[in-house]
């Protein structure tokens, strides 16, 4: 959920995005709209550079399709919740932007109900449920800025996202 400082790059990259993924229909004569002149939030996923890499990376390669997140993380951070349509630009560890994406859906749901079909639009691991809760289990615990703790019945934010312009690495 943190959105790191903008930077050339990522200016550069929603340029060049914005014009790939069409959003800038509208005839000139009506001027730039909001959606196209400001550059959407910035962040990647994952509490490490090694995870952002790698979930970065499952995004540009159309595996990973959705996310979860701690409910509660939003509330103390003052940070209203994704609605569908929001746009971002995802980064990798070193703060490359890798992919703009755009929200689909939003569910809030507690941890424990999480279902296999979410499990899967994540990508992550062998893509199974089990292997999913075990890993966001281990990540809430790990990664509690505000103190919420884990419990099973944790509200969970579940997000899908689709890519409109993936940026492979540079080889």
């Amino acid at each position: 959920m943190s959105q790191p400082a903008s930077s050339p790059e990522v200016e550069n990259f929603w340029v060049l995005a914005r014009r790939q993924a069409k959003l800038e229909r509208l005839p000139a004569y009506f001027g730039p709209s909001g959606l196209v002149s400001l550059p959407p939030p910035a962040w990647s996923f994952g509490a490490t550079q090694e995870q952002a890499d790698e979930l970065a990376g499952l995004v540009v390669d159309g595996v990973k399709t959705a996310t979860a997140s701690a409910a509660e993380d939003y509330a103390a951070e003052g940070v209203p919740l994704p609605e569908p349509g929001t746009l971002g630009i995802v980064l990798d560890g070193a703060g490359h932007p890798r992919a703009l994406v755009a929200t689909t859906e939003v569910a809030v749901v507690a941890f424990d109900r999480v279902d296999a079909e979410h499990a899967h639009a994540e990508g992550e691991g062998d893509r199974t449920l089990a292997t999913w809760r075990h890993r966001h289990e281990t990540f809430f615990r790990e990664v509690d800025p505000h103190g919420r703790g884990f419990r099973p019945d944790m509200p969970v934010v579940l997000e899908r996202f689709r890519v409109l312009h993936p940026k492979p690495p540079k080889r």
